[in-house]
């Protein structure tokens, strides 16, 4: 039969019908949710009913089944679906002329049809040769035809999976850490897989599986809900999309988000978050006891025989007053009393950290049943409890998370719902804002052996971030909270001050560091102000370096590092009484002079290249580079900046950093040099060659390079991916930054070139620039200019602040 005929076949059994009923059940706002699935897979089925009546009155021996997320009877609007046609052998030909009738009018409606034809033999066969067929057998629905065949096959390949869920289900475990392993953790993720990150939809499905293996069972509170709620998510992610898609991109969320009635897309992943943290931790508890059960099945045999039977007895080893570890948990002594014991939910979760074992799940219910808040302050035994949690290291995170599951760790720190789940729209962060204080603590947890204070470095890594759940600047109300929440669990007033001082200044040194001249008296001072004394500049170092690190890969790097010891190094000596050096009684070094004689005598630029390395952290690991030194002197003349960072972009060079100065001669040397000392690396591969370099140099400054038109040539080349449209450049005057120059800071879109246009468009604006300071972070780039009039003072208030907007024109061009 052909495919025409088969479309008249559809038509007779009504597909414009099920098509239109199809669409208004859609479009219906009043019934969403699961009632619009439940909905929406009855109406399929009576529509495949229909289908099948016609094409086989009356059949015997053969049945229609809907398995997977159709057997479940939940279908989203675009949900592929997912169907079986059953038969006994006794009739292939009538059978398969059955399928034809079945699958042409699904396919000529448009819709995705994941099909098969089997016997129950080969159904059987085939699922235990295929643990995603066998998977979604379990959730076989009958739709038409001999409901005896479908039942047979469902009781059948229940059967099979209880007696093979021993050897099966290491299998489906494993399955699901690949999965995770290569999509992500979907309650970190901007633009997440609904249905194949951990957390997601199919986690759902194999927990469904495991609890009908018998073996184990998945903790059911909020469970149903959160499903539910990632399936709405996708049913209003098709909707608005008209695809059928899993993956919550950016450039939907906004769309998805006012479909299912919430405020932004903020609130949207947030939900999704919530979601799949319940998913998650329930796949973690799941999977505990389905491996406890199957340590039990191999073990027990041979215990019985070396003890001549009898079931033995699991030992319960004491690790805290009322707490005890159990079969590889942390559990509660049978003596504790959550109700008259406000410390035991921290003892219990220090002792599990410290002992790198989980807590028991139904431990942590109890606690979180009988729970009552600590105190205000806190006892000491409380406070040294949660400071032991934090210290604990990479286990923090698993205990913490079980303590969150049921609503302790609110309970202990109610400013932590704030916080909870709360995106970071900033490809540099890998996680929410509370994971992400979590991550900080864990890291902070290695630095204890080098301040003197571990217990304000592990409180402040807890809370400097605890100010984004609240509008305006969140290191400000960061501090504020960070103050209440510090005395509240004990510390003295001036410890509470250290803390909040951490808080509020969090980000001080990193941002110093990378956009500030180090050289400038005015940046060591403000900095040592700030920070007050060398203890909490201790501190402040290894909160930035824990923080950096808990970030992500984008945000630290021996650089960075070596950046903001550097500047701890500077601030230190002044809170000693030392006096900053002044950059302008600085002399020049021998190299200095060497290559500013030599361009006076050639009348060109003179280049030298100079690599630099961060000492091993182990003797057997090779120096990381730092980059390298860049050293140019240019006889003065207009356009240096410019010329230098587009011949470093055409090369494919990115700059870290960039200082400018006129270099004073020797006596009896007519002339002016400008000295350029940046620090530079090479976005991949090795770095050009200098002579190569300073040709390229010679020519953009006579101008026979264009180096405008060479960085066209190559982005035209090399077009852009799509993706998200970047917020526009801002450009800013920090002010009293410096006594020397004036300090425009700009925040833009990092792209090869970005620093050719500022320069170019400094340049137009008839300032110098006397030094820049060159950070990226992801997809950002933070630069600072220290830029002066001709004369060398900084610029007038409103001259500063014309010439800021003409370079953000500029950019914006």
């Amino acid at each position: 039969m052909t495919r025409t005929d088969m479309h008249g076949q559809a038509e007779n059994s009504g597909p414009g019908g099920y098509a239109a009923a199809r669409l208004r059940l859609l479009n219906e706002k009043a019934r969403s949710g699961p009632p619009r699935r439940s909905a929406l897979a009855g109406l399929t089925d009576d529509w495949l009913a229909g289908l099948f009546a016609a094409g086989a009155p009356g059949a015997r021996g053969v049945s229609l089944v809907a398995v997977g997320g159709y057997g479940r009877a939940e279908l989203s609007p675009r949900s592929d679906l997912d169907l079986l046609l059953l038969h006994d052998g006794s009739a292939t030909g009538a059978v398969s002329a059955l399928a034809d009738r079945l699958w042409y009018p699904v396919w000529d409606l448009g819709l995705a049809l994941d099909h098969s034809v089997r016997t129950p033999a080969e159904a059987r066969r085939t699922a235990g040769e295929d643990l995603k067929v066998q998977l979604g057998l379990l959730d076989a629905r009958h739709i038409a035809g001999d409901l005896g065949l479908t039942t047979a096959l469902r009781t059948t390949v229940l059967a099979d999976w209880r007696n093979q869920a021993p050897k099966r289900l290491p299998a489906l475990r494993e399955l699901c850490e690949e999965r995770a392993a290569r999509q992500g953790e979907l309650q970190y993720l901007l633009e997440p897989d609904l249905k194949e990150a951990r957390g997601g939809l199919r986690d759902v499905t194999a927990l469904r599986a495991v609890a009908a293996s018998w073996l184990a069972d998945a903790p059911r509170e909020g469970l149903a809900e959160a499903r539910s709620g990632l399936l709405d998510v996708r049913d209003a992610l098709h909707l608005t999309t008209g695809r059928a898609t899993d993956r919550l991109a950016l450039q939907e969320q906004d769309q998805v988000a006012a479909e299912l009635g919430l405020l932004d897309a903020d609130a949207l992943l947030r939900q999704v978050y919530e979601a799949a943290r319940v998913i998650a931790y329930a796949g973690d508890v799941t999977w505990r006891g389905v491996g406890r059960v199957l340590r039990s099945r191999s073990v027990r045999p041979r215990l019985r025989a070396m003890l001549g039977g009898g079931k033995p007895a699991p030992e319960r080893s004491p690790l805290a007053e009322g707490v005890v570890e159990h079969d590889g948990e942390v559990v509660l002594a049978r003596a504790a009393r959550p109700d008259r014991d406000p410390v035991l939910p921290l003892r219990a979760a220090a002792a599990a950290a410290q002992a790198g074992l989980p807590l028991n799940l139904h431990a942590v219910r109890r606690m979180a049943a009988g729970a009552r808040a600590l105190p205000s302050p806190w006892p000491a035994e409380a406070r040294q409890q949660l400071l032991t949690l934090l210290g604990s290291g990479r286990p923090t995170v698993d205990v913490w998370e079980a303590l969150e599951a049921e609503g302790l760790i609110s309970l202990l720190l109610p400013d932590w719902d704030r916080v909870r789940c709360r995106p970071q729209r900033n490809a540099v962060h890998l996680w929410t804002v509370d994971r992400h204080l979590i991550e900080t603590a864990v890291r902070a947890s290695a630095f204890t052996r080098r301040v003197s204070r571990p217990d304000l470095l592990l409180i402040a890594a807890l809370l400097h971030d605890i100010g984004k759940g609240w509008p305006g600047d969140h290191s400000v109300a960061g501090e504020v909270i960070a103050r209440d929440v510090a005395a509240r669990i004990g510390f003295d007033p001036a410890d509470v001050t250290v803390v909040a001082t951490l808080v509020r200044h969090h980000l001080l040194l990193v941002e110093t560091a990378t956009r500030r001249d180090l050289d400038d008296p005015a940046t060591v001072r403000s900095v040592a102000e700030a920070v007050g004394s060398p203890g909490t500049l201790e501190l402040l170092h290894a909160l930035t370096e824990a923080d950096a690190l808990a970030t992500g890969p984008a945000a630290w790097s021996s650089w960075r590092a070596a950046l903001v010891a550097d500047l701890v190094k500077r601030v230190s000596a002044v809170l000693a009484g030392q006096a900053p050096p002044d950059p302008e009684e600085a002399l020049p070094t021998a190299q200095h002079e060497r290559l500013a004689l030599e361009a006076v005598a050639t009348g060109a630029p003179v280049l030298s290249l100079r690599a630099q390395t961060e000492p091993a952290a182990e003797p057997s690991d090779d120096p990381e580079p730092l980059g390298v030194e860049l050293l140019i002197a240019v006889p003065e003349q207009a356009g240096v900046l410019p010329a230098v960072a587009g011949v470093l972009a055409v090369h494919r060079l990115t700059v870290r950093t960039a200082e400018l100065r006129s270099l004073d001669l020797p006596d009896g040397v007519d002339g002016s040099v400008l000295l350029l000392d940046w620090r530079v690396a090479a976005e991949y591969g090795s770095l050009p060659q200098a002579a190569r370099l300073r040709a390229d140099l010679v020519r953009a400054l006579d101008g026979s390079l264009d180096i405008s038109a060479r960085l066209a040539e190559r982005d035209a080349a090399y077009p852009r991916r799509r993706g998200v449209v970047a917020p526009p450049p801002r450009v800013t005057v920090a002010p009293a930054a410096s006594r020397h120059a004036t300090v425009i800071e700009v925040r833009a879109q990092d792209a090869p070139g970005l620093l050719f246009r500022i320069g170019r468009a400094l340049e137009d604006a008839a300032v110098r620039v006397r030094s820049a300071h060159v950070s990226t972070l992801g997809a950002n780039a933070v630069d600072a200019f220290y830029v002066t009039q001709e004369q060398g003072v900084p610029l007038p208030g409103e001259e500063a602040v014309a010439v800021a907007r003409k370079l953000e024109e500029a950019l914006r061009a």
